[in-house]
């Protein structure tokens, strides 16, 4: 069994991974506020921790890991979209759910073993709140019950921040009946226009911290072994889980290890509305982006640097994959992968804390030795590639089989026939400025050129523009070829 190596938000440095009990791994990440589609940043931290998911399934086994990722469906923005469109609260989040489940399996991610919606789960908040109170962590005031700060005093320690250097240096929610300003709220009424649950301090609603750690407890335990999210979350939701989780259960420690993704950029600027540059993962699927791609552009970048969108990579991705499948398919025609079958050290790339750069640098390797013709291994290399890429939820045929060209092999002898003859020409009057011009010419029509001493091979890609290709025939001069 690999090492596994993780980053430990709380402790700032990597560290071997050992779980509580190898025969149950146990992992929570925060999921989304459903009340409208899920947007670019918020698949992120979903690829990321699928990514983890699946690498714990191959060490521990698929039976032995539990993976919950929540959905919070009582919030105010959820209230506001029910306001505005005067549908029914229930209605709009059992749709952004499907909605999120469509885009997810789209990015080739797994489901998680428990999807708990925090509706479900409010009897488990009152008891956790009613727990705090009695221990004396949290207080009932004004209809509230809030949770007392200072009452904590590791408080601060995941974002390495003090209490007062918090309240010096962030907005925080300022209520007269606060005891100090850093205090967060675990209950609060509701009125007849929102929802609201009967509970000791009168009807109400929780907070949204206390969900994820009523959640985590009623499906992981008290204590677990990895806890995810974005970067955005480690202050103060992540910050006042753990806070409100430890005091509830003292001396069960809540996670064990904290794992943060960095947030997404568009085109080098902070992804934004105003900007013209926020993208929901549907938008980029009718754009007619596979999610595969979408995946891919994500792995690129290691989960703790900011990712940069742009529609060079997403290209550039397309591309590659298209590589990847029809070098596997035009060998292995029908062929069906297996995960567990995927490379050791593939497996030990990811075991590095994630380093899926190394696994992409890996996979064009494969990518090189199945396609090198001298190779009698060609076949081999071509399998251990077709299992890597189902193992990082990457394989797909149609990727290879929705953009072969159907291209008149002709066509292409007589532009590579061509090319070749300019290129002897050129060797001997040191004048390459033709062959650069008709390179560029092909490669603009989407055609890759692989030049040898030997001979020139024209291959049509991903981008293959067929009417591009056809404008260069008319340029040939026929004596050319007698």
């Amino acid at each position: 069994m690999v090492t596994i190596r993780l980053h430990n938000s709380k402790t700032r440095m990597k560290e071997d991974f050992v779980p509580l009990d190898p025969g149950n791994v146990r992992m929570y990440v925060c999921g989304p506020t459903v009340y409208d589609r899920a947007h670019l940043g918020n698949a992120r931290p979903v690829v990321v921790f699928d990514v983890l998911y699946r690498l714990l399934r191959h060490e521990y086994g698929a039976d032995h890991v539990t993976y919950v990722r929540n959905f919070t469906d009582v919030d105010d923005k959820i209230n506001a979209r029910a306001a505005e469109t005067g549908r029914d609260i229930r209605a709009i989040t059992d749709e952004t759910i499907g909605w999120y489940h469509a885009d997810m399996d789209a990015l080739g991610a797994l489901r998680p073993t428990h999807e708990p919606r925090a509706t479900e789960y409010i009897t488990q908040m009152i008891a956790m709140i009613e727990a705090l109170i009695k221990k004396g962590h949290a207080y009932e005031v004004a209809g509230h019950v809030l949770f007392d700060v200072r009452s904590y005093p590791a408080y601060g320690r995941l974002s390495g921040r003090s209490v007062d250097d918090m309240i010096a240096g962030a907005r925080v929610e300022v209520a007269p009946f606060k005891r100090d300003p850093m205090d967060f709220v675990l209950w609060k009424p509701s009125d007849a226009s929102v929802p609201g649950w009967d509970s000791p301090w009168g009807r109400g609603r929780p907070g949204w911290h206390i969900e994820c750690s009523a959640m985590a407890h009623e499906l992981l335990g008290a204590a677990f072994d990895i806890h995810g999210g974005g970067l955005d979350l480690q202050f103060p939701h992540h910050e006042n889980e753990i806070a409100q989780s430890c005091c509830a259960h003292p001396g069960e420690g809540f996670a064990r290890y904290w794992l943060h993704n960095e947030m997404v950029q568009v085109e080098g600027k902070k992804m934004s509305k105003s900007l013209g540059n926020f993208f929901t993962v549907r938008d980029l699927l009718e754009q007619g982006w596979p999610g595969e791609v979408v995946r891919f552009v994500m792995l690129q970048t290691h989960y703790r640097k900011p990712m940069d969108w742009t529609e060079e990579k997403a290209r550039g991705a397309k591309r590659k994959l298209f590589e990847y499948h029809s070098v596997l398919l035009s060998l292995l025609s029908r062929f069906k992968p297996d995960p567990s079958r995927v490379a050791e050290e593939i497996v030990a790339a990811l075991a590095n804390d994630l380093n899926t750069h190394e696994v992409l640098v890996l996979l064009n390797k494969l990518l090189l030795l199945a396609d090198d013709k001298e190779n009698s291994e060609r076949a081999v290399a071509a399998a251990a590639l077709g299992d890597a890429l189902a193992f990082l939820g990457l394989f797909n045929p149609e990727l290879a089989k929705e953009h072969v060209p159907l291209v008149d092999p002709t066509k292409l002898k007589v532009l590579a026939d061509r090319l070749f003859a300019l290129r002897a020409g050129a060797m001997v009057s040191k004048d390459f400025s033709a062959v650069d011009a008709m390179k560029a010419s092909l490669v603009e029509a989407g055609v890759e050129v692989r030049m040898s001493k030997t001979a020139v091979e024209l291959v049509p890609g991903a981008e293959f523009d067929e009417a591009k290709l056809a404008e260069l025939l008319p340029q040939l001069d026929v004596e050319d070829f007698l």
